[in-house]
């Protein structure tokens, strides 16, 4: 493991999910729910981040599929440069604003600094010239603290 990744990226929780970016959601999701058998739980606009999702189910984690609703937007510029694919993967953490401390503190570079409302719970990115090119997502499990001071129901 490379020294400039803190031990502490070893203590994230589950997998919650793993981001495709897609061309077309309704085109996408017959492959996944009805050829891969995977169950389409949610499709979403998400117009704060100029985007369509759509959540489906594998076992304790999802398959997040991302369409990018504006073509200004990173998320387009990111299909258009490199196609459609992997996107980000997303870990579940208990107390998402310590952790994003955690991590700034041993230097890596955070997209952003605090929680901020996600599709389905707080969220922050880590930027991935600090995780090996990879886009990092965390969210934060249900009832920890940001759920209380983002407004969630049922925190």
């Amino acid at each position: 493991m490379a020294p400039t990744i803190p031990p502490r990226i070893r203590r994230l929780g589950k997998i919650h999910h793993v981001a495709i970016v897609v061309r077309s959601i309704d085109g996408s999701i017959p492959l996944w729910r009805d050829l891969l058998g995977l169950e389409l739980e949610d499709v979403m606009d998400i117009p704060t981040d100029q985007v369509r999702i759509a959540f489906l189910g594998v076992g304790e984690s999802k398959v997040e599929l991302v369409e990018p609703t504006d073509d200004t937007t990173g998320v387009a510029r990111f299909l258009e440069s490199k196609g459609e694919g992997f996107h980000h993967v997303c870990f579940e953490v208990d107390n998402l604003a310590e952790t994003l401390l955690r991590l700034e503190i041993d230097g890596l570079e955070l997209i952003d600094s605090a929680p901020r409302r996600g599709a389905e719970g707080p969220v922050a990115f880590i930027h991935p010239r600090s995780c090996h090119g990879v886009l990092v997502e965390l969210i934060e499990a249900p009832g920890g603290p940001a759920w209380t001071s983002l407004g969630f129901e049922g925190s």
